[in-house]
């Protein structure tokens, strides 16, 4: 109740441009109550609100905003406004933002910045885009074996990282190779004068720089994973993961997901306050690349103009054949999708994965080729009927292969399965299943 009418009073003194007063009120506000207001709020009196905060209680309010209005601010704001602010980020938390905001708003940032300020979030952003080596954080407090508890715990009560930062702590030999690792609840249960390599976990669980950042996020949060370390090839200790972080990846991998499985890009804020040119924007790439792709199924129906003309009734079975097999293909690709995100499968499991789909479409094309022939051949005679139910015999089989194979053909390229699946197979289930249709009707009526 509170909060809704902080965020009522504030846009009333943002309208009226009444700036002193809306300064005292947000300065006033406590740093979960700012960000609360910030995220109700359209970036453009957001950055008003923003702009009226101290300097230290900027700093706290930024870190603790989602990445999407943190990306937007940065973009609506001047480079030199935000750079102080930037600058006091982790460096993991910078190199996430320069992903998220365009292209010349990420130069001029880090032009703005000398380059102490830059130089870890730089290195994060040499690895390559999705790898887990571009969301670690390069920040690591470690061990060695010879060092005692006593001394292990007293760096630790002097470190300023939280406690999902030092839940467990990687131990390392003289070359930062990864040798364990050891809880700090573990620590406390021995004497001073313990050395950690008598009480470390040998062969700890591990991910390299170059891994697939969903999949490890995943792993991490599937397996209850603290504090992830990150190796790079020689085994040398360069990050860690923690759990919050792999949740965030995992959370906005899902979004993205879900977005583009329904043709569309995810939106940075909540849909209410994303400005309509953003909504547009998401949309318009998909609806040209689907609008591209119809042209092929509109010179499937040209080649196939003179059998339409001789047996009208076919035109009206073609919505309803098309759309059940780019419905099949979808399907299987969501299924496929899945199970490659979860790790259950892998592109070599390829021809197991086209098996499985040509049965399942054989039984789901026999299922629905039984219910289309009663109904079809009851209004339009059974010569239709057999036409209708010989079709989804052969689409739904070839779509549901398809739609299956198309995931893994994607991950093989190196390409978001998400991204590349939908508008491939709704464009090749409609031309495939208008030729299966019309070869059909051919066949079976002598056309």
């Amino acid at each position: 109740m509170h909060a809704a009418l902080d965020v009522e009073k504030i846009r009333e003194l943002i309208q009226s441009r009444d700036l002193a007063p809306l300064a005292a009120k947000v300065r006033s506000l406590p740093v979960p109550a700012v960000v609360a207001v910030l995220d109700s709020l359209t970036i453009d009196d957001a950055a008003v609100v923003f702009r009226m905060l101290g300097k230290d209680q900027s700093v706290e309010v930024f870190d603790d905003l989602d990445s999407g209005t943190q990306a937007d601010l940065i973009s609506e704001l001047g480079h030199s406004e935000i750079a102080e602010v930037f600058a006091a980020l982790d460096p993991e938390e910078q190199a996430w933002l320069l992903d998220e905001v365009p292209a010349a708003v990420a130069r001029r940032l880090v032009s703005s910045l000398d380059r102490a300020e830059i130089e870890a979030a730089m290195n994060l952003l040499g690895y390559a885009p999705g790898s887990a080596g571009r969301r670690m954080s390069p920040e690591v407090i470690h061990t060695s074996p010879a060092e005692t508890v006593g001394e292990l715990l007293a760096r630790v009560r002097g470190h300023e990282d939280g406690m999902d930062m030092l839940c467990t702590i990687p131990v390392l030999e003289r070359d930062r190779t990864l040798v364990g690792q050891v809880d700090l609840l573990e620590l406390m249960r021995h004497p001073d004068d313990v050395e950690v390599g008598t009480i470390m976990v040998s062969e700890p669980e591990f991910a390299r720089t170059d891994d697939d950042g969903e999949q490890v996020a995943r792993h991490a949060l599937d397996e209850g994973i603290l504090l992830l370390p990150v190796v790079d090839r020689e085994d040398r200790l360069v990050g860690i993961l923690p759990i919050a972080d792999a949740a965030r990846i995992d959370r906005d991998a899902v979004a993205e997901d879900q977005a583009r499985a329904g043709g569309t890009e995810p939106l940075r804020r909540s849909y209410l306050l994303t400005p309509i040119r953003q909504v547009a924007r998401a949309r318009i790439v998909w609806l040209l690349v689907l609008a591209i792709s119809a042209v092929l199924t509109v010179q499937v129906l040209d080649v196939f103009e003179a059998t339409l003309a001789q047996q009208v009734a076919l035109a009206l079975f073609i919505p309803l054949l098309i759309g059940i097999g780019g419905n099949t293909g979808s399907q299987a690709a969501t299924t496929v999708t899945r199970a490659l995100a979860l790790g259950e499968i892998e592109i070599r499991d390829g021809w197991k994965v086209a098996f499985k789909e040509i049965r399942t479409g054989l039984l789901l094309g026999g299922l629905l080729a039984c219910l289309a022939f009663l109904i079809a051949s009851l209004f339009y005679g059974t010569e239709i009927g057999a036409v209708i139910a010989l079709t989804l015999i052969f689409n739904c089989p070839i779509a549901a292969t398809v739609g299956g194979v198309v995931p893994l053909v994607a991950r093989a390229c190196k390409v978001d399965p998400a991204v590349f699946s939908t508008p491939f197979i709704a464009t090749f289930c409609d031309a495939s299943g208008l030729l299966v249709y019309f070869s059909v009707a051919i066949l079976v009526l002598g056309l």
